[in-house]
């Protein structure tokens, strides 16, 4: 897979993972891409380390599965170090 295709990967995984969560997540689009693109990594990461798939084509479900899993656990660490209030 090419680097384009990578960014536009995690972009639009980014984006279906905050679709899917419930509430409201921070950032701009330059934050979606920046978290979906670390998501696909993890979760690329996560599926050949258990499962023994990879990322592979881009119009691969399984590759979209991949990130979009990974996108979300991404983003439930983001929100988690972000959401937190500081009290006075």
């Amino acid at each position: 897979m090419s680097f384009l295709a990578f960014l536009l990967l995690g972009l639009i995984a980014g984006a279906i993972a905050k679709l899917i969560l419930p509430g409201k997540q921070g950032g701009g689009w330059f934050i979606t891409l920046l978290l979906g693109v670390i998501g696909a990594l993890l979760g690329g990461w996560l599926g050949s380390v258990l499962f023994g798939v990879q990322l592979g084509e881009f119009w691969n479900l399984t590759t979209w599965l991949l990130a979009i899993g990974g996108s979300i656990i991404v983003l439930l660490i983001y929100g988690l170090i972000v959401g937190r209030k500081k009290t006075a």
